[in-house]
């Protein structure tokens, strides 16, 4: 199957503002990218990229005064299928983990693994280590916390969405990826497009979404907390500790978001 997706995207900005942008389709898909992928903006002006320590495309850009729209428009073959499940995959001991995955155990910015530890292993310590206990916590998490739009803001953590009971997208991921840690499960985050495909249409704005892998069996599996179901069509960006590394846009100055506008879509073969 195709999907096109893609952005638009505007700052408003008093005076000229650098910025680093998370906006490109992660390396890993690379090469199932059937119209190029190039980021726009008006007006134009200079940008480069770079490939950060979690492998994620980063790009920088300075927004002039006055403003910046960032755009981008592509098509992407999937394969078409829901997230594969592979129940039977094991939780690794942790001496038996490799070397750079042992990052995705620690605490960080929106994972307090230290507040949480209690709380996870009175919940899940009778659970069975492996997909079932990540299971377990993906229900706990998706039945625990409310999703409302209006529950964002760029400061809540783990800890604060466990206690709020409320979030969107990326607080269902920290909540479940913490837990996940504080039963010594890594854990990554996850961002990326994920339309309404092979589901009913969705009455709210299209926004981008986030979602975590678990290492399991050897390696990395894909978990939804928010919908809690297997997906069709995720398209990932960036991934990293939590939203920290993986954040949209990181302004280091006052920037003023005008504009979102996200899509992504199923579209017919290209002709």
């Amino acid at each position: 199957m195709l999907i096109r997706a893609g952005y638009d995207i505007s700052f408003s900005t008093y005076a000229p503002t650098p910025m680093l942008a998370m906006l490109s389709v992660h390396p890993s898909r690379n090469k199932d990218l059937r119209t190029p992928h190039r980021i726009i903006t008006k007006p134009d002006v200079p940008m480069y990229d770079y490939i950060d320590a979690f492998g994620n495309v980063c790009t920088r850009v300075t927004v002039p005064e006055g403003g910046l729209t960032l755009s981008c428009d592509f098509t992407i073959e999937d394969n078409g299928l829901p997230d594969p499940c592979s129940p039977d995959a094991i939780q690794h001991a942790i001496e038996d983990l490799p070397d750079d995955v042992l990052i995705y155990l620690l605490g960080s910015r929106y994972c307090e693994t230290d507040r949480l530890s209690d709380t996870a292993w009175s919940l899940f310590g009778h659970v069975k280590p492996g997909w079932e206990r990540v299971q377990a916590i993906v229900d706990f998490t998706n039945g625990h916390v409310e999703f409302g739009y209006h529950y964002a803001r760029p400061t809540k953590t783990a800890w604060d969405a466990h206690q709020e009971q409320q979030g969107v997208c990326r607080d269902f991921a920290h909540l479940a990826i913490t837990l996940c840690r504080c039963m010594n499960i890594p854990a990554r985050y996850c961002t990326g497009y994920l339309g309404d495909i092979g589901i009913p249409p969705a009455d709210a704005p299209m926004d981008f979404s986030a979602w975590f892998d678990v290492y399991l069996g050897g390696a990395w599996h894909t978990f939804d907390a928010r919908h809690n179901f297997p997906r069709i069509g995720r398209v990932l960006m960036a991934r990293g500790r939590d939203a920290t590394d993986a954040a949209l846009t990181t302004a280091f100055g006052p920037a003023a978001l005008v504009e979102f506008d996200v899509h992504a879509d199923e579209v017919e073969a290209i002709g």
